[in-house]
Formats: C-alpha cells, structure tokens, sequence
C-alpha cells in the first residue's frame, strides 16, 4: 500500500552523485532504492529507498543535508495528474495540509517543485502503515481505543478547521517511531468553501469499504458526519480484524452498507458495540458527533487531551523572498508556469490575440547576466528593448511584428528559471529570429 498518495519540477531536479563527482542540483529521482547511492534534491535532501508508488505518485524515505533528519518525499508527476484531471485535488491538498499542526497529523514541512512534479517533503513515519499492523491480527480493545482516541483527536482538529478528509481508513493512518498515530492522505479532502448553498457537499468520494450510506444516496452529505462513519469502520477493524461491511459483489456491499447490517465479533464489550453501533448509524442526522464521543464512556477511559499547534501556520518557504538576483519560486509559482494550467502567468500581457509561444530552461547563471545577454542580441538585431527590471526584460523588434519577454526567477541559491514568452504576427521571417538568433547565444546559459 502507499504510505503518502497524489502530491511540479525544471528538467528533472535529481541526480545521482558519484564519489568521483561534486553533488549538483539537476537530474531525475528515478531509481531511487536500486542501489546502494544516494540522490540529491535541490541539494537539500538525500533521496533513499522507496517506500510506496501508486497512479500518480511515489514516495521515498529521505534525509535532510543539513539537519540529517528523515523525511518522507512524495513525488507527483504533473503529466499523470494534468491528464487524469487531479490538479485541483493537488492544490487543494498543499493547502490544507500547510494549514494543520497537530501530534497525530503528518506534517508538511515545505513543498518543492520543477516543471514536470511536485515534490511534498512531509514528516516520516517510521512505522509504516497501521494497516500493515492490523493486517497480521486484531488489536486489543485497550490499543484499539488508544488508536481511536488519537485519530478522533486528530479529525476534531480538521473539523474545526473546517478541513473534512473524506477518505480515511486504515491505509491512511501511519505510525511513528513511538507507535503513535498520525493521519495522512488529504488528497481527496474538502474544505468549507465547497459546501453548496444547500449546506452539504456533493463530490462522490472515499473508499468503497468505509463509504457512508448518504453518499451511495447522491443527495449531498455532511463532511463531519461522513467522516465520523469512517472512524467507526476503523475502529471495528482494530478490534475485529476485519471490516464490518464485505462482499465479492460490490453492489452488494453498498446494500450491506446502505442498510447497515454488520454484527460485531464476540469479545467485542458492551461499551464497544454501544459506540459502534452509533458510530455506524446509517442516519447521519442521528449519527454520533465528536462531541458525543468525547463523552462516551468507553471512549474516555484513559483518554489524554491532545495539545494542537495552534497559530503555527506553514509558510511555503521563499513564498516571497525577493533579491537582486530576482524572485524566488514556490510550488504554486511553479504550477503557473506550466503548460496545460490555467492561472494566470508571470509576465503582463503581450497584447493582441495573437499566438503566443513559451519557452522555459534551467540555469545556473545570475538573471543580470542572461537579461545582458538578451539585450546585446536584441541591439545586434535593431530591436528595441522596451522594458527592464530585475526579473526580466522585454524586447520588440522595429516592424512591431516580434515581441520577445523574459521572466527570471529564482528556484534555489544556484538555480534559476527563465521563461520566454514570444509573440509572432503574420508569414514574416521573424518567426526564425528567437530560433536562429536569441537561442543560440543563450545556449550556454542552459542546464
């Protein structure tokens, strides 16, 4: 199973070193765990084993440079997620999991990106999968309340941050190296903006197994109410070790679900079975809130209030770090610049409704020195340089009918991108000048 689902990149920001090489900052993070070297992102982690892959993304077990910490890295090709429609589920996730601190939540720490992946550097659970765990045998009823205390902790603290994951289960919930829970996989979340005027939401979701009964219904639902159905298919699996609601015909386990007909093991206690049967009432109206739970008695026993972080937002680092040397780039400025996304770009507009085309590379020289560059060929060729800053510069040649713009960013201390926007107007030979003219001066700037 996949520790860490879903989660954009220049020419691939990976490559291996060698003993024989200085470390760079450019290549591919392919192959990772098929030897025994060890890969370099953006200089600042050291890429090890994978840890899980899915349909749109890998994970790899990490270490910080710097601090030699473990970290998890989640790497999502933009390709895969442009094509199967997911863009918003990734937008969407960056910025719900910036947004959570809490014990038994995996915390993102930063977010880093080329032109081709998104690269999530989260916290490491070490102890993997609290499937895996399950999987071999139930639990206890004392370490099955355990787990469930700390994961209604932890959905308490997205609710009241109007955050509703909509697909937890058991494959979603880590372990760490004290066997604490923490929560994962907010890919498939929703926030309270995307409540319909009616006040419910509407996207069908979720897993098939730990899918509430409104949801099979179409009708809309409540996030809360939704989630709340899923930790109790939890924790009937922690205790039972196996799920309440299975059947090799799939429309006959919606039935099963729709009508909620389960029966609990027998050395499940009175307690358990009380707070089950709530938990998985197919009426969401008289389902069990957080609240009730909290004041279950089965549930309070040994139960410890957890402390959430509060006030530590995330910040994307150099979100809006500005130098000489020009602007940083995070995730988000990342996804503009690619093709296929519809955000709004960089540059201000060229004008016209012409074609315009774009161009992007990767260098490891200082933005004067390619905008000096661009501005001694565009005076070579009798072109007007219109518009200079620190980021970029701007140039038309004389008949108005080819207009050439740069933007520069930076992506780290020894990295930058430059993107060329160029806009060409009729059959005239203008069309070559960014091919035969800017390009090959500018070749030697590329990566």
């Amino acid at each position: 199973m996949l520790f860490w689902s879903l989660g954009l990149v220049m020419p691939e920001i990976l490559r291996e070193e060698s003993s024989s090489s200085s470390s760079t900052t450019a290549g591919t993070i392919t192959g990772a765990g098929t030897g025994d070297f060890k890969l370099n992102l953006f200089g600042k982690y050291e890429v090890g084993k994978l840890l899980g892959c899915g349909a749109f993304a890998k994970v790899y077990h990490a270490r910080d440079v710097r601090t030699r910490q473990s970290v998890a890295i989640k790497t999502v090709s933009k390709t895969k997620i442009l094509k199967g429609g997911f863009m918003e589920h990734v937008k969407r996730e960056i910025s719900i999991m910036r947004r959570l601190r809490h014990p038994h939540i995996v915390r993102l720490h930063e977010v880093l990106a080329t032109k081709t992946k998104i690269y999530y550097v989260m916290e490491f659970a070490k102890g993997g999968e609290l499937f895996a765990k399950v999987s071999k045998g139930r639990f206890s009823e004392d370490l099955s309340r355990r787990y469930f205390q700390q994961l209604i902790s932890a959905v308490d603290y997205c609710h009241s941050r109007g955050v509703y994951h909509r697909d937890l289960k058991l494959e979603n919930l880590l372990l760490d190296e004290n066997w604490d829970l923490k929560v994962t996989d907010f890919g498939l979340s929703a926030v309270t903006d995307q409540i319909r005027p009616d006040g419910f939401l509407h996207t069908l979701c979720g897993t098939p197994a730990y899918v509430a009964p409104e949801i099979l219904e179409k009708k809309g639902y409540d996030g809360a109410k939704v989630d709340i159905w899923s930790c109790g298919i939890i924790l009937f699996v922690l205790n039972a070790g196996y799920l309440p609601f299975t059947d090799a015909n799939l429309m006959a386990m919606y039935r099963k679900i729709y009508k909620g007909e389960f029966r609990c093991p027998k050395w499940t206690s009175h307690g358990l079975k009380l707070l089950l049967t709530r938990l998985l009432d197919t009426n969401p109206e008289t389902r069990i809130s957080i609240e009730q739970i909290r004041n279950d008695p089965w549930f309070r026993k040994g139960y410890k209030e957890v402390k959430s972080h509060f006030g530590d937002e995330f910040e994307l680092k150099n979100s809006s770090d500005i130098n000489r040397d020009g602007k940083f780039l995070n995730a988000f400025h990342i996804i503009s610049l690619s093709s296929g996304v519809n955000l709004s770009g960089l540059l201000k507009s060229l004008g016209g409704k012409e074609t315009v085309d774009v161009e992007r590379f990767v260098s490891a020289s200082s933005p004067e020195r390619i905008t000096q560059r661009i501005e001694e060929v565009a005076k070579a060729e009798g072109m007007r340089v219109t518009g200079k800053n620190g980021a970029g510069v701007r140039v038309e040649g004389q008949n108005g009918k080819f207009v050439l713009a740069t933007e520069i960013n930076r992506l780290t201390e020894k990295v930058v991108i430059v993107e060329v926007k160029r806009k060409e107007i009729g059959a005239e030979p203008d069309g070559e000048i960014w091919k035969l003219k800017f390009k090959p001066q500018l070749s030697e700037f590329f990566l």
